[in-house]
């Protein structure tokens, strides 16, 4: 199958690519690399140092004997490049990475909340738009997020994407629908997930475009069979207030004597899966797209559920590092439950890595022998989601 891949560069495109060409697929990578301007801009690189692009693809093609190939496009801004890519190389799918991807960088400031409308909704119609102009029927795989259905479950099992409804009316009787699960983002960056889904569902009913969409929990883990061949293909390691996700970043603090960083009460419930099983879902997705003219496809990609405190105080007694309770910068409620429907990956063939000590080691051994590249200020988060929201200094907890 031939395979763009928009995002390539990043924390979830770099494996996933390294994993499809090692399937046997023919990837080409598309990235304006913005990722890398962002950790210059906020002055917090990765813990693992990352290679050029073009050197992580020759390295590649040297361990593998395989050839990434890849285009510089913003996909945001630059449609006649991205028009003509289609048209040109006539990829069998695209799988959509090409976005801003942390809620905190979306929250910390007028500038950053524009940024991330602009680049996330423009990035996605321009795809849609490219690929009906294109006259291509090209198979749209997109990386979206559980926090569109926010972080409550109104006593239910959150489903995959569609809540069955029954509309009564004087005219029609009683009539069954599916509609989307209702919306509840937490972050601007999340609302741009949602606005996502709306673009989706459009160009399904109107152009019937084939397109799944991957609401996916926090990514967990940094390393694949693949990015463990060579140190030029390591992958990200953002252990920072604004990129790093929140298992990680625990682990990371452990691993320097940091205190770990609960926000607020730990109480939030959130769903995870590891990296490993990320890259498979991909694949998982691209072979079993919808037919033309079938509505999108909504898949939860997640393993597992834990909740925050919960995971700090078992990286506390596996490591016997501190925790600290340190004010929460988000507006979100302090405790909630999460429960939710995941059985099509199970049934379509994934075979789940759950939270395990050697894994959470694996992570820890990486921050570990990188840990004098950590920026320690980096570590607190700071942009907040209301003024009123200031951090203080952290309590250890008891």
């Amino acid at each position: 199958m031939k395979v763009a891949i928009l995002g390539g560069d990043g924390f979830c495109g770099w494996p996933a690519s390294l994993y499809l060409s090692e399937q046997g697929h023919e990837v080409t990578i598309i990235d304006n690399l913005s990722r890398r301007a962002i950790d210059e801009e906020l002055g917090a690189e990765s813990l693992t140092p990352i290679a050029s692009i073009e050197d992580r693809l020759a390295a590649w093609n040297e361990v593998s004997g395989k050839h990434i190939g890849f285009a510089r496009i913003d996909v945001a801004k630059e449609y006649d490049e991205l028009l003509d890519f289609l048209r040109t190389e006539q990829p069998d799918a695209v799988v959509h990475f090409a976005e801003q991807r942390a809620a905190p960088y979306s929250m910390k400031s007028s500038r950053n909340k524009r940024y991330t409308v602009d680049n996330n909704t423009s990035a996605t119609h321009n795809l849609l738009a490219a690929i009906v102009e294109s006259g291509r029927d090209i198979h749209v795989v997109h990386l979206g997020t559980m926090g569109v259905y926010g972080y409550g479950t109104a006593g239910m099992k959150i489903p995959e994407g569609y809540l069955q409804v029954q509309v009564t009316s004087e005219e029609s009787g009683t009539v069954d629908q599916d509609i989307l699960y209702p919306s509840n983002p937490g972050s601007v960056y999340h609302m741009t997930k949602v606005l996502d889904q709306h673009l989706f569902a459009f160009y399904a009913k109107n152009d019937e475009l084939r397109i799944t969409d991957l609401h996916q929990g926090i990514i967990w883990g940094t390393t694949t069979d693949e990015t463990a061949r060579d140190e030029r293909l390591i992958n990200r390691f953002d252990y920072d207030g604004d990129y790093g996700t929140v298992l990680n970043r625990f682990l990371m603090q452990s691993a320097v004597g940091y205190p770990l960083t609960v926000h607020g009460t730990g109480g939030q419930t959130r769903a995870f899966i590891h990296i490993r099983d990320m890259v498979r879902c991909i694949e998982i997705a691209l072979e079993n797209p919808p037919a033309q003219g079938e509505k999108v496809k909504i898949f939860n990609q997640m393993t597992e559920t834990h909740r925050v405190r919960d995971l700090a105080e078992l990286i506390a007694r596996v490591s016997g590092a501190q925790v600290a309770l340190v004010p929460n910068p988000r507006k979100e409620s302090p405790e909630n439950e999460l429960h939710v429907v995941n059985e099509t990956f199970l049934d379509l063939g994934l075979n789940p890595t759950t939270l395990e000590e050697g894994l959470l080691h694996e992570v820890e051994e990486i921050a570990r022998k990188y840990a004098d590249r950590a920026n320690l200020d980096m570590i607190p988060a700071r942009s907040l989601w209301t003024s009123s929201n200031a951090a203080g200094e952290p309590q250890t907890a008891r």
